[in-house]
């Protein structure tokens, strides 16, 4: 019974007087309405009843139900002892049992539903990362009938690069919920790893191997999924993207043209053993990237073809702001009666200025390190960080002296700065420096224990000809870059 007296006096009115207003009112019409008809529209009325969650207001509901049907249709306006025929009596116990277990499974889907649903909104972010290098919006719109594994997300990345993702559980239910959650949590994960889009998936999919190793054989613990992984580097201006069966994105450039990437589908998530692909575009400023769901261009009633053609067009009159974007593609392209959840995700770009980037050539000689050292004190001076000379000088040195040392030419270093300076030193080796914590009679080991005291944040990024060691640092100084502002 629910808590208090007003409430339970609540809902044992509701529960007589509910069906004794529905059998009243089919008791005008008793000549033409079956007792049947009359049982199912009662039993309608449990079940709805039951569907508010109140399990012990279903019951009296029930009951209530078999007595007003005995008393309106089978001894009309007579005693309720004196039945016409065992029918009767069998009509109104039928009722009883049926209304009982109607009202069990109805509670019992109700309560299953708002689990999967809470649950599948507190694995989906609430609101995404600001950065300085992409305006980002999303719409997520929950399937009709049961919840889906549909996932994004958008994660900030050393070098002022970040990272947006798409992903899709197959199936519907509890069960995909948490598949999601686990896959979105394994995505954040490997992020910190620094990987390429198609190394992250390939370690993603040997995550959903190990989830269905773990699951067995049954049915229920199939996992299957798709993912897009794009990274977009400011400096460069490059997106390079990988996809795992999934949609490829959409791509609007400033002009108003949409490019539908070319971008080789890859396997889905969970089959091993074949390798993904990574594609490059260079995207000018303000330019957008679309990624979504197939929730979006696809139902029973509309094809894929057609979905991706209406979604093609729709955003080539969208405009610049990913707010309004995602507000036209739902209204122009997501379908009336969604059967599948959909997952929208629009970031617009901006390019970081050539003025907040400088780079220099490490010679292969430590004596050149304290003429390096000298020309970045200038560049923090022309940038009016001198506050942060000191750490910045030590970082430098240790990082350059790292790759003299250990390092193979060519060797470059590099600093970036926006909402906060960053010292980046590359070189063409692949031995990446390890935090130590040397004793008091260590004659070395403490340099990138020193970097990582002075710097905010510290890490190791391959790239195809070889790493690049970071120091990120907090820059209060800096001038904020441009903000994306909203484009008339």
């Amino acid at each position: 019974m629910p808590r208090g007296p007003v409430k339970g006096l609540t809902a044992l009115l509701v529960a007589i007087a509910v069906p004794l207003a529905v059998c009243a009112l089919l008791a005008t019409d008793r000549a033409t309405l079956s007792q049947t008809n009359v049982a199912l529209i009662l039993m309608f009325v449990v079940a709805a009843v039951a569907a508010l969650g109140h399990r012990w207001v279903a019951v009296l509901t029930a009951l209530s139900a078999s007595a007003w049907f005995v008393y309106f249709f089978t001894t009309p306006y007579k005693s309720f002892v004196h039945f016409n025929n065992a029918d009767d009596v069998v009509t109104a116990g039928l009722l009883l049992v049926v209304g009982l277990a109607v009202s069990q499974l109805a509670r019992r889907y109700t309560r299953e539903h708002s689990i999967a649903t809470t649950l599948q909104r507190s694995l989906l972010p609430r609101e995404l990362p600001e950065t300085s290098t992409v305006r980002s919006a999303f719409r997520y719109v929950p399937a009709e009938a049961e919840v889906g594994g549909d996932w994004f997300d958008v994660i900030p990345l050393p070098g002022f690069r970040t990272a947006l993702v798409v992903g899709d559980v197959v199936g519907h239910g509890l069960s995909s919920a948490v598949t999601m959650g686990r896959l979105r949590t394994a995505v954040r994960n490997f992020s910190t790893l620094d990987l390429p889009p198609d190394e992250l998936l390939a370690r993603l999919d040997d995550v959903v191997l190990q989830l269905d190793a773990e699951a067995g054989d049954t049915e229920e613990g199939i996992v299957a999924a798709t993912c897009l992984y794009a990274i977009y580097d400011p400096v460069s201006r490059s997106c390079t993207m990988a996809r795992a069966g999934h949609f490829p994105p959409a791509i609007v450039y400033p002009d108003g043209r949409v490019e539908m990437v070319d971008l080789p589908a890859g396997p889905p998530l969970g089959v091993g053993g074949l390798r993904f692909e990574c594609v490059d575009r260079k995207l000018p400023e303000d330019t957008q990237l679309v990624l979504y769901t197939d929730g979006l261009i696809h139902n029973r009633h509309r094809d894929i073809g057609t979905g991706l053609k209406l979604l093609h067009d729709t955003l080539s009159g969208a405009g610049p702001e990913p707010e309004k974007t995602c507000e036209t593609i739902l209204e122009a392209v997501l379908p009336a009666r969604a059967v599948d959840d959909a997952a929208l995700l629009v970031a617009r770009t901006r390019a970081l200025p050539r003025d907040r980037v400088a780079e220099w050539e490490i010679p292969a000689d430590p004596a050149a390190v304290s003429a390096l050292r000298a020309e970045v004190l200038s560049k923090l001076a022309d940038w009016n960080l001198e506050e942060t000379a000191f750490a910045t000088e030590l970082i430098l040195s240790e990082l350059v002296t790292n790759a003299v040392r250990y390092g193979a030419p060519p060797m470059r270093l590099r600093l970036l700065r926006d909402t906060s300076l960053v010292v980046e030193v590359s070189d063409s080796s692949s031995t990446t420096p390890h935090l130590r914590y040397a004793t008091d009679t260590d004659e070395g080991g403490r340099g990138i224990f020193i970097v990582a005291q002075l710097a905010d944040r510290w890490g190791t990024r391959f790239t195809p000809t070889g790493k690049i060691v970071w120091a990120e640092q907090s820059a209060p100084s800096v001038p904020a870059g441009h903000v994306l502002a909203p484009v008339a």
